[in-house]
């Protein structure tokens, strides 16, 4: 009897084996199937070969442009309507402010070359346009974007002051090599910002036009380009940065090709609502090429040895590192931002874009940072940071003289200038999402938990009681319910 019962409970669960199996094989999501990422890559319209397609000499960069827009008439008027034509974005309402601001290049101060205001030739260098050397130029000019410098395919075309093309261009060959955006084309910007190779971004330098798949996974093992993640409908480019920018319009994610929950190991998913996917693919930046992450404007103007990794009279002492670990950080995709005219204390650092986000905030996530520090000049007596005038006649970079350059630029922007300056700290964050590391080398476990002893991350800095593996999670160390608040979301 015993082993009939036993042939029976035998059967019973091999045919239950029968009708599950299947089903959790076939059905989606049973057996925790990942999304295929490249289900979602964007697809390209098929390349025109523009050969022979001029036949009239293009001696302008305007008459390059005016012999696109007969075949692409939208096109400028697209390319007007971005931040990438107007280095502006807003207003914004913050918090405490009466008025609404503006963010963008054209508006903003750094703590690299600190303002373009007075200084247009050069920071226009990068302009899609074609001629924005002083406070005059036409923004309303279609045949003043430069179709070029995200078109050609020729490697050979290069800008100059205000955005000229360089004399040495071929303008009808360049323009006869068009095509999709490749990497050159946004490098050519990007990864030189600052005044040269891994000034500014961390992530972003010159490794990246041929960059190996341990240097980068997307871009050297599967050849990614730069569009490809930053995708663009009618000439708006996906992508934000809170070194111009405030808020979190048109940001780009990995789950805009990777699923919410991406790994095998529930124990990572779980991660996913606190901690962003680049904190543990992204352990160090600047891992082929050394990055700018401290410049002292207050050395410059000395007659030493001249390095551009370590000084120039014209814009001082530097510092520069490699693989760097980053600093971490709460991020809800804004930031705070020092506007033009706010007080500062010189005394203590002065946080030009603090990234905004906290352990109580349901949206923010633990994020990984390039943090950039220098002094730059400010005015003593009205306790505000200067946008000198450093470029062409009267700037810094012709007489050396600060007291100059800060008269000249503070008319520029409207600001009173008491004629006493100094120097005060200032400090950027630049978040870093580019040079993402082959999974096998991503973060293990023990890079942040560990027993007795600070890992990677501080969590009590975080505003963590302790390491949450020991704590529990911020919605056990906060006292949160799993029903009161959502964490995370498509980030």
């Amino acid at each position: 009897m015993n082993r009939l019962k036993s042939y029976w409970i035998l059967g019973a669960i091999v045919t239950l084996l029968v009708i599950l199996v299947p089903i959790w094989f076939f059905v989606p999501g049973l057996r925790g199937e990942r999304e295929d990422p490249w289900a979602h890559m964007p697809e390209y319209p098929e390349h025109t070969d523009h050969t022979g397609l001029f036949t009239e000499p293009l001696e302008t960069g305007q008459d390059v442009t005016r012999a696109c827009l007969e075949c692409h008439p939208d096109a400028a008027a697209e390319v007007m309507q971005t931040a990438h034509w107007t280095w502006e974005n807003g207003p914004y309402e913050l918090p405490g402010r009466d008025e609404p601001v503006y963010g963008g290049k054209k508006h903003l101060l750094n703590n690299f070359c600190i303002g373009i205001t007075g200084n247009w030739p050069p920071c226009t260098a990068c302009h899609i346009g074609y001629g924005w050397e002083d406070q005059n130029f036409d923004f309303s000019a279609e045949e003043n974007v430069d179709c070029l410098v995200c078109h050609d395919n020729s490697g050979a075309y290069i800008k100059k002051n205000a955005g000229y093309p360089a004399d040495s261009v071929d303008l009808v060959a360049v323009a006869e090599s068009v095509g999709l955006s490749n990497r050159e084309n946004c490098g050519g910007c990007h990864f030189r910002g600052g005044g040269g190779d891994a000034v500014k971004h961390g992530d972003l330098d010159n490794s990246l036009l041929h960059p190996s798949e341990e240097l980068d996974v997307h871009m050297g093992k599967y050849d990614f380009t730069c569009i490809d993640c930053h995708r663009t409908e009618h000439h708006q480019i996906a992508g934000r940065s809170i070194s111009v920018s405030m808020d979190a319009e048109n940001q780009i994610y990995c789950t805009d090709c990777h699923s919410q929950k991406p790994h095998e190991d529930d124990r990572l998913n779980d991660h996913t609502d606190a901690v962003a996917c680049q904190t543990c693919h992204i352990p160090e930046f600047a891992r082929k090429e050394a990055t700018k992450t401290e410049w002292y404007w207050s050395q410059a103007g000395q007659d030493l040895p001249e390095n551009p990794h370590e000084y120039l009279k014209i814009k001082g002492k530097f510092v520069y590192e490699k693989n760097v670990v980053p600093t971490y950080a709460w991020y809800n995709e804004t930031a705070d931002r020092y506007i033009l005219g706010d007080k500062i204390d010189p005394n203590k650092e002065t946080v030009l874009n603090m990234p905004n986000g906290s352990i109580e905030d349901p949206s923010a996530k633990i994020f990984p940072f390039k943090v950039h520090r220098a002094d730059q000049i400010y005015d003593k007596v009205n306790k505000y940071l200067l946008n000198p005038k450093t470029f062409g006649e009267g700037g810094y970079w012709t007489e050396f003289d600060w007291d100059k350059a800060a008269r000249l630029g503070s008319e520029l922007v409207g600001l009173d200038y008491s004629g006493e300056y100094g120097f005060a700290p200032t400090a950027m964050y630049w978040p870093t999402t580019h040079m993402v590391a082959p999974k096998d080398d991503s973060l293990q476990c023990e890079a942040c938990h560990v027993e007795g002893g600070i890992g990677r991350l501080d969590w009590q800095a975080l505003g963590y009681q302790g390491d949450p593996m020991f704590f529990g999670g911020r919605k056990q160390q906060l006292g949160i319910a799993d029903d009161e608040v959502s964490m995370g979301g498509n980030k």
